[in-house]
């Protein structure tokens, strides 16, 4: 059960990230891309909110269960993800466990390869904006949603 109701007492400060939100829907990079970091990042966050909701996005758009599956081990899944996912992938992963080891020269190599500056900034965009998700929905236990 939800702790909350975040979403009405803090409506101007949810509000104000569904603006990022919409900017980042709107920014160019691809929804599937885009759903595939914020998959990423709540799986580190442990955010089941989050997951069940861009799992199902991702569903929608058309991603098979089977690459799903495989998001958690992308490194070993072969050639499951194109070098342009790995690259976000591994910059997802950097970004969000920033406290970790920090973001090192190598990963933005990486994501450097398969992205310009802009979509490099984007995509963080992005990364901050679902790890502030994630940590609200976790905060006050917002659970999946019931689906039929």
């Amino acid at each position: 059960m939800m702790r909350l109701d975040y979403q009405h007492l803090a409506a101007n400060g949810m509000k104000a990230l569904g603006g990022v939100y919409l900017y980042v829907g709107g920014c160019g990079l691809a929804k599937p891309l885009v759903d595939l970091v914020y998959l990423r990042a709540s799986q580190i966050n442990g955010c089941a909110y989050c997951i069940d909701s861009h799992g199902h996005d991702l569903l929608a758009a058309g991603v098979t269960a089977g690459k799903l599956l495989l998001v958690s081990a992308w490194r070993e899944a072969g050639d499951v993800f194109s070098d342009r996912e790995r690259a976000a992938l591994a910059w997802t992963e950097a970004v969000t466990m920033v406290a970790g080891a920090g973001v090192s020269d190598a990963v933005f190599a990486i994501v450097s390869a398969q992205f310009d500056e802009k979509e490099i900034a984007d995509l963080t965009v992005a990364i901050g904006l679902i790890n502030a998700y994630n940590r609200i929905a976790i905060s006050f236990r917002r659970g999946p949603e019931a689906r039929s």
